[in-house]
Parts: C-alpha cells; sequence; structure tokens
C-alpha cells in the first residue's frame, strides 16, 4: 500500500490502515466495518498492566491505541495513559494541583497551552517526539491542530484516572468525570 501524500503508515491507525488495504483488495465494505468493530472491542478491552512490573513498546502502544483514553499502567505513584485526540479535538483546560505530568507526541500536531491562570496561557507547538512537561498546579490544554488523530502518552505523578480506566470517546471521558465530580460533591456536603 502506498500512503497517500504526507501521511505516512504510522500516523493512521490500524482501523484506517486495514480499511484502506481491504478496500483496495474489493472487500465488501461490511465486511470492513465488520473488522472495525472487531478491532473496536479488542481497544475497549485493553487491560491496565499495574501495579505489576510491565515492558512494553510504548511508541507501538501509543500509536496503536484508537481509544481517546487507555490507561496502560496504574501504581500507587505513578501511572501511564494512552491518548487518540481526534482533529479539532481537546483534552479540555485543566489543572491538577497536586500531581505533575508528562506528555509525549508520537503522531500528529497539538497546539499547547500553559500558564499559572486559565486566563494566562502561553502557547507552544507540539509535533512528533517532542515532550510537553505540566509541573502540578498549571492550567493546560492540548488541541489537535492536524488533520489525523493526535497520539500521545501521558505519564502522571502521582496517578490521576481509576486503574483500568478506558474512555473509547472523549464524551464517555467527560461523563465520568461529571459523574466524579458530583460524587465529590455529594460527599463534601455530608461532611
Amino acid at each position: 500500500m502506498v500512503p497517500r501524500a504526507g501521511i505516512e503508515p504510522a500516523t493512521l491507525g490500524l482501523e484506517v490502515l486495514c480499511s484502506i488495504q481491504l478496500s483496495y483488495r474489493g472487500v465488501p465494505p461490511v465486511i470492513i466495518a465488520n473488522a472495525a468493530k472487531e478491532y473496536n472491542k479488542v481497544m475497549e478491552s485493553i487491560t491496565d498492566n499495574g501495579p505489576n512490573p510491565f515492558v512494553a513498546n510504548i511508541e507501538h502502544a501509543t500509536l496503536d491505541n484508537t481509544n481517546y483514553r487507555t490507561t496502560l499502567w496504574t501504581g500507587k505513584k505513578l501511572q501511564v495513559t494512552l491518548m487518540s485526540i481526534q482533529p479539532g479535538h481537546d483534552i479540555g483546560l485543566e489543572v491538577h494541583d497536586d500531581r505533575d505530568q508528562f506528555l509525549r507526541v508520537e503522531a500528529g500536531t497539538a497546539t499547547v497551552y500553559m500558564g499559572p491562570t486559565k486566563d494566562d496561557l502561553q502557547t507552544w507547538q507540539a509535533t512528533p517526539d517532542d515532550a510537553v512537561i505540566v509541573p502540578a498546579g498549571t492550567w493546560h490544554n492540548l488541541v489537535n491542530s492536524g488533520d489525523v488523530p493526535l497520539k500521545v502518552y501521558s505519564i502522571y505523578a502521582p496517578q490521576q484516572h481509576p486503574h483500568g480506566t478506558v474512555h473509547v470517546t472523549k464524551a464517555d471521558a467527560d461523563a465520568d468525570e461529571a459523574r466524579e465530580t458530583q460524587s465529590r460533591e455529594q460527599l463534601d456536603a455530608q461532611v
């Protein structure tokens, strides 16, 4: 298969590559759709390998991930997550008061915003192989400013998400976050 001009195979998800390759072989679209559904089931069933010792090719894992967020490893003081952010989408402006964060871009282009307050942000561009370091207490956002999925892995210290978290879409992540916020508010009201 010859990639389209300007698009490297590594920047496309396995699902897209399979669809392109199968369509060149005359495979009916319904077969391609079923294969994509099976692939999505596999992506939804990725297991968080923590807190056990674990070795993996982080670049391959990140590029293969099609979920918005997948926890790859969660320990007592560290967590590794994989993210696939669609063009024009973002992680959402946020701050982690008590944890540092490291992000590495494996594919795509990100516009990175960081600053001391949500109204005082600096802007950077991040491309493959760039690292983004977010100190605790820093407001930040990553926006996919390219035309292919933004593939990043993130390391939180300490961990940010519950062990085993998988968010297939950003909507799933937003719904989980809203439930967690509501639960915290209810607990705070009881105290």
